[in-house]
């Protein structure tokens, strides 16, 4: 007679997640384990509320497709999370379930029930981005009297000229930056590829006064740090984005019903890029896209550009007819 193995508890799978497969067999990046432990952090917080049960007490039983589920409706009905976020959680869980399926074969009917849960589809919206007067406002909102105006502004300012994504920009350290000739930034991006982006002249001068304030003798430090010398937060950056914006909606009207987000300045780069006339694909290397169809989205975006369209095309040959109400009978029939 044979006799199973026991079941490992969640959390000896969890961790052999962590440490085997992601950090030494796929060599994940930082962000791409940050990103997955974020996802269990809320799932096993849920557990603990929802099962009463201590997270290092979990049996993979508890965690069954069922709780998946229900812990998939708890991200976008009580904390706000959308289709796109949903499914990054998604993403994380059947990555590990992946990874469970071969560590326990005796739970794979479990396990293909979970990989089976559909990813949801979400509504494209129109980007979101900002035009030179609205720039030219944010860029002026930071106190520049003040450290932290300072370094707000040449925050800001690299992030519009560069389209650094968020992560990319906050961990952007003195020795990534080149100001001698052909000045550049480099940045490990998606995908663990490396990306150098050229600096304007004013974004040089900027990130000259702001390193040479800085006075810091090691080339490793985050070249924007918090108050407190450590790297910023992706919150502490939403909200001196959100700050900055109060101020530059006081002196930019247009900014005043304009929802912008971190990832806004990031498609502001790739519009500003765009409306100057360089091509797609150029694009697409300077953002670090991984294909040059995810540019296209901008194409859509940019209202200017349709219109110059629209005004090479020659009108239809039609006009407009005088408005004939209808016959008293025939409108008291047809409101039947």
């Amino acid at each position: 007679m044979i006799v199973a193995a026991p079941t490992r508890n969640l959390a000896a799978l969890l961790e052999g997640f962590f440490t085997d497969r992601l950090i030494r067999q796929r060599q994940a990046s930082s962000h791409t384990v940050a990103a997955y432990r974020d996802t269990f952090r809320l799932l096993l917080h849920h557990a603990h509320v929802r099962l009463k049960k201590a997270p290092s007490a979990l049996a993979l039983a508890d965690v069954d497709v069922r709780f998946i589920s229900e812990f998939l409706d708890h991200l976008e009905k009580h904390r706000g999370n959308g289709s796109r976020t949903r499914n990054a959680r998604l993403a994380a869980i059947h990555s590990f379930f992946r990874y469970v399926a071969f560590e326990e074969p005796a739970s794979a009917a479990m396990t293909q029930r979970i990989l089976a849960i559909p990813s949801k589809r979400w509504d494209r919206l129109a980007i979101s981005f900002l035009s030179r007067p609205e720039i030219d406002a944010l860029l002026a909102a930071p106190d520049q009297e003040t450290w932290i105006g300072r370094r707000d502004h040449a925050l800001l300012l690299v992030a519009v000229q560069t389209g650094l994504r968020v992560s990319e920009l906050l961990a952007v350290r003195h020795q990534d930056v080149v100001l001698s000739a052909g000045p550049h930034v480099r940045c490990l991006g998606k995908g663990r590829k490396e990306r150098c982006t050229p600096l304007t002249r004013q974004t040089l001068g900027v990130l000259r006064r702001w390193i040479k304030e800085q006075r810091t003798p090691d080339p490793a430090t985050v070249l924007f740090p918090s108050v407190r010398g450590g790297s910023l937060s992706r919150d502490g950056f939403e909200y001196l984005l959100a700050k900055h914006m109060t101020t530059a909606r006081e002196n930019c009207s247009s900014l005043k019903d304009k929802t912008v987000s971190a990832h806004s300045l990031r498609h502001t780069t790739a519009m500003q890029l765009l409306q100057a006339g360089v091509d797609r694909s150029v694009i697409a290397l300077w953002l670090g896209h991984e294909s040059m169809e995810t540019t296209q989205v901008y194409l859509h975006a940019d209202l200017a550009m349709k219109e110059r369209t629209l005004t090479k095309t020659a009108p239809f040959r039609t006009r407009a007819q005088r408005f004939k109400p209808d016959d008293e009978l025939l409108a008291f029939l047809a409101a039947l």
